[in-house]
């Protein structure tokens, strides 16, 4: 709670100045260097993010290296500092001097960045590590709601609102140093790290530590994306509402409200449709949200303002329904897209170098962001297109970068499909997960009841899991996009095709010698009377040559539903649509007391009599 309230106390104050600086530029009619508000306003965005692209490799370091609480009270004593000079920039009512604030806010936020997220993970548990990063997801956007409304009201007080705005933030940042004093110990991960001062070489270095994983990688570019569509449509709301939608400041409030309860909604959302695991499957999901609800915003935009809408007006007008939900769900899909990705970037990143990771993160963001904000300011004002239009361009630009990096790394789009077909035709609750190590070789042994049971097991395990199948199944249209994208193995009787066996055999222990796991079904064969045949003997050949740990596996009240083989197709009985399923997980068997009648007997255990 302390560091939640710290946190999000932190993200109010940063929207309490930001958006009463918006609002000074954009509706008092503020001019720098012949830039109009349009161009102002992405300008201000450009200084916030600077010190994330200039500084974050630095700063992970510190993260690092050093205990994160006193960190953290640190920074927030400089908060405290950077809103007194805020103070006098609103009284002196100068620009320049409010810009160089909003550089040092960046500054704060690009310290605090690598600690907020390198300490969840030293604090949660796995399972609960989506929750968490949901909860701080959603905290974070709550107070940006509160701050991004606050802001541009304060600035509306006409006698004395430098006052009051001032007064805010310096209050707001004394009580988030307040609740830092109560965050627990979060201990350094790497103490005897050596600090490299060389901003450059660091730099170079975090996105190396970014590059070692793959995975990592691509969640880090698919992370950078996503600011840098948000940037394009946060920014723009409050000029899209003075000059498409022609109203003021309560209206800019209203409609930024919108962006950010759907996010909110969304990161909430992430744990119940996850699972309580890291589904990347929603990732998918989110972007072709992001996508169709970007495009429409477009469509349902107005082709000339209506002069002095009030809020109240634009929300109950019958006509503005389309560009209220677009607002609501681009919101809500981005909340999909972005909490899967940061769980899986901690949960697949190296504990001891996490928080560089994550600096590297932020300079990836800000790069992005920064291209943003230079392309709207290129857009909007060389170019003299619309917002509207702007909006257009971003969301089909969105449309293509997904396409590209789902066909890049296809295990995004196959745990999507993978995803819908657990959520659509089943409900399915799992037992026993923590028997799953969490790194090294190991062997998941299930019984086999359905055509679908790759997808089930390899769907609720969080590791990837190498499935070996009977070919004929992994040839099956569609499933196989699926099969083959996960690394299945297809095997064959020695009798059927002698090479396929062999083959199968040799990416078994290539799997293993990977220490990834390997997925088997013992029996050879779906079932077709619903009760579990007899184990072949070959894990035991499999645990000779490559002694590793067995997990065993029931499935339960799959028999008799869609993909099962106890009804022909046209019988298949609706009522096990939607039917509630299970996964049983065991404790780990030792390769020294592996064999295939152990192994059925854990299993038959496990199931019981649910068939």
């Amino acid at each position: 709670m302390p560091f939640f309230m710290t946190q999000g106390l932190g993200a109010f104050n940063d929207n309490v100045f930001k958006n009463a600086l918006a609002a000074l530029l954009v509706f008092e009619g503020s001019k720098l260097a012949g830039l109009n508000t349009d161009q102002l306003v992405n300008l201000s965005a450009l200084v916030f993010i600077l010190p994330f692209f200039l500084f974050s490799a630095l700063f992970g370091q510190f993260a690092d290296k050093y205990e994160k609480s006193m960190q953290i009270r640190r920074v927030k004593l400089l908060e405290v500092v950077i809103m007194l000079l805020a103070t006098l920039g609103f009284w002196l009512d100068s620009v320049i001097l409010l810009m160089f604030v909003l550089f040092l806010l960046g500054l704060q936020s690009t310290i605090f960045g690598p600690i907020k997220y390198g300490i969840l993970p030293q604090i949660l548990k796995r399972e609960e590590l989506v929750g968490g990063n949901a909860l701080i997801e959603m905290g974070t956007f709550v107070a940006i709601l509160a701050g991004t409304i606050a802001g541009p009201q304060l600035a509306g007080v006409e006698a004395s609102w430098p006052y009051w705005a001032g007064a805010t933030c310096l209050a707001v940042a004394a009580t988030g140093y307040l609740y830092s004093l109560k965050i627990p110990v979060a201990d350094a991960v790497a103490p005897g790290l050596k600090i490299n001062w060389n901003i450059f070489s660091e730099t170079i270095r975090n996105l190396k530590f970014i590059n070692q994983n793959r995975t990592v990688l691509n969640s880090v570019l698919g992370i950078s994306w996503f600011w840098f569509f948000g940037a394009i449509f946060l920014v723009q709301i409050p000029s899209y509402t003075q000059n498409v939608l022609g109203g003021d400041k309560h209206l800019m409030s209203a409609l930024l409200a919108l962006f950010i309860i759907g996010i909110s909604t969304g990161s909430l959302l992430c744990e119940r449709l996850s699972g309580r695991q890291v589904e990347i499957g929603l990732v998918p999901f989110g972007a072709i949200g992001l996508t169709l609800f970007g495009l429409d915003l477009y469509f349902a935009s107005p082709e000339a303002p209506i002069a002095g809408i009030t809020a109240f007006e634009f929300l109950s007008g019958g006509n503005n329904w389309r560009i209220i939900i677009d607002l609501l769900l681009i919101g809500t899909f981005g909340g999909f897209y972005i909490v899967p990705l940061y769980a899986l970037v901690q949960s697949r990143s190296a504990s001891d170098h996490l928080s560089r990771v994550i600096a590297g993160l932020n300079i990836l963001n800000s790069l992005f962001m920064v291209v943003a904000a230079v392309a709207a300011m290129l857009i909007l004002g060389p170019a003299g297109l619309s917002i509207p239009e702007l909006f257009l361009i971003t969301a089909i630009l969105n449309a293509v970068v997904a396409v590209y990096i789902f066909s890049l790394v296809p295990e995004f789009l196959m745990r999507f499909l993978v995803w819908i077909l657990i959520h659509t035709i089943y409900r399915v609750k799992v037992t026993g997960i923590d028997h799953i190590p969490e790194q090294g070789p190991v062997i998941v042994a299930s019984n086999h009841v359905s055509f679908a049971d790759p997808l089930i097991i390899g769907g609720m395990i969080r590791r990837p899991v190498k499935f070996v199948m009977y070919y004929k199944i992994y040839r099956i249209p569609v499933l196989n996009f699926i099969f083959r994208t996960g690394k299945a193995i297809p095997i064959a009787s020695r009798t059927e095709d002698p090479e396929i066996l062999e083959n199968a055999y040799r990416r078994m222990h290539e799997v293993l010698d990977e220490e990834d796991i390997l997925g088997i079904f013992p029996e050879g064969g779906i079932t077709h009377n619903g009760e579990i045949q007899r184990f072949r003997p070959g894990i035991d050949k499999i645990i000779a040559e490559q002694p590793v740990p067995v997990v065993p596996v029931a499935l339960c009240n799959l028999w008799g539903s869609l993909f099962s083989r106890r009804d022909s197709l046209l019988k298949r009985r609706p009522y096990k649509l939607w039917s509630l399923i299970e996964l049983r997980i065991g404790e780990p068997i030792p390769p020294e007391e592996v064999s295939a009648e152990r192994l059925q007997r854990e299993v038959e255990k496990l199931r019981g009599e649910d068939r």
